[in-house]
């Protein structure tokens, strides 16, 4: 199998060839716009972070970039006579921050008995624990055929070029089948979203809750905005520059407390504002004349997606407001379906957020570590099924 620096197409399974690519620049706009999921124009469930515009802005703003520890290794799927059939965006990785599905233990054990793990292949979407597709194929091909490829790829990759493993993260079920099935290690997680069961107000969702719950939000939201405090929902051409130098600052600070090192910098959210700004909902918090706290999501065709949130004033249940409530807002007035907040949280679930199961897939190449691994999976998804069990029994809602 090839390397980013080898421009030859190899063979794969079934008559596909595939090439390793260092950038995602490297597809064209067309290309990338016909896998499904990666555009609205193909009216397949349009995710807005494998996108173009959100996978080359992680590039060029130069957060997900060799210096930071993500190495562009993208695979991209041909047929045998050089037809664009599909991709995988990927990337070596020499450290495990950003991903959101911890792996540091695997790390630290394997190299206590004389391993090396890094650098290992990372197939997921930079800083962004948001479900969506990662075997990406053109819309209208033998799809099941072309993401097995892809997964036999990617295993194929991790093997040549000496790298400890390969990880797919927050992939969606059948791929995760369809990778389980190449040799790949299932592992569950959980998050907590918001289901829309096609709601006409914010009253009708109350509706579905528990008394004592119900009166407990209404009361958290009204004391969350006692203070003078109003809230701006923003997108499109609404959202200027001096809304991201605000939100930005919020970002930083409450980024810098939380990991030390933010991910994302000023340049990624101008790049954003000017290629995504319709798939963007700014949420901003006024007191005084002046923005004081904010949280971005991403809105693809029947999903919003909360991603960041900053404050500069500390006021209660601000964040709560600002990251929850408007999202289900926001999903019941735009009739989508599902709000996704963002990685672990279960304060989420007083709020109306339901556990969900999230999924990844990864690949050990070393025999003694894939079976380690394999047997600390078994018990962790076990453990994860009996917690969601749980914790959907004695959620908010009203029973019978």
């Amino acid at each position: 199998m090839s390397t980013a620096n080898d421009a030859g197409a190899k063979k794969a399974d079934g008559g596909y060839a595939v090439r390793v690519v260092s950038s995602i620049g490297e597809f064209s706009r067309d290309e990338w716009n016909s896998l499904a999921g990666a555009s609205r124009v193909t009216g397949l469930g349009y995710n807005p972070f494998v996108s173009y515009d959100f996978l080359t802005i992680v590039e060029e703003s130069g957060c997900a970039v060799t210096r930071t520890g993500w190495q562009g290794h993208h695979l991209r799927l041909e047929s045998a006579d050089g037809k664009f059939l599909g991709a995988l965006p990927c990337y070596a990785k020499s450290h495990s921050q950003g991903e959101y599905v911890f792996d540091h233990g695997w790390a630290d054990a394997f190299e206590r008995a004389g391993g090396r793990y890094y650098p290992k292949l990372q197939a997921s979407v930079p800083f962004t624990p948001a479900t969506g597709p990662r075997l990406l194929t053109v819309g209208g091909a033998d799809a099941a055929q072309a993401k097995s490829a892809l997964a036999t790829a990617l295993r194929s990759v991790a093997e040549g070029v000496g790298v400890s493993s390969a990880h797919v993260t927050f992939a969606e079920a059948d791929e995760v089948d369809i990778l389980e099935a190449t040799g790949f290690l299932r592992r569950t997680d959980q998050q907590f979203h918001f289901i829309n069961e096609g709601f006409a107000g914010y009253d009708d969702f109350l509706a579905t809750l528990a008394s004592r719950k119900r009166k407990a939000l209404k009361k958290e939201r009204r004391e969350a905005l006692a203070e003078d405090i109003t809230i701006e929902r923003l997108t499109g051409r609404d959202i200027t520059e001096a809304h991201w130098d605000d939100f930005f600052a919020f970002y930083m600070d409450t980024g810098g407390r939380k990991w030390g090192r933010p991910y994302l910098n000023r340049k990624f959210f101008s790049l954003v504002g000017e290629r995504m700004a319709d798939d963007v909902l700014l949420v901003m918090a006024r007191r005084g004349g002046r923005y004081i706290a904010g949280a971005i999501n991403f809105i693809g065709s029947d999903t919003l997606y909360g991603r960041n949130w900053g404050c500069i004033e500390d006021h209660p249940f601000l964040h709560f407001e600002v990251c929850y409530h408007q999202a289900i807002d926001f999903a019941i007035e735009r009739k989508l379906t599902v709000v996704e907040a963002g990685a672990q949280g279960e304060h989420k679930l007083a709020r109306g957020y339901r556990p969900v199961t999230t999924q990844s897939a990864h690949y050990i190449v070393h025999p003694g570590l894939r079976r380690a691994i394999a047997d600390y999976l078994g018990r962790e998804r076990r453990e994860v099924a009996e917690i969601g069990e749980y914790l959907d029994e004695h959620g908010p809602f009203r029973r019978g």
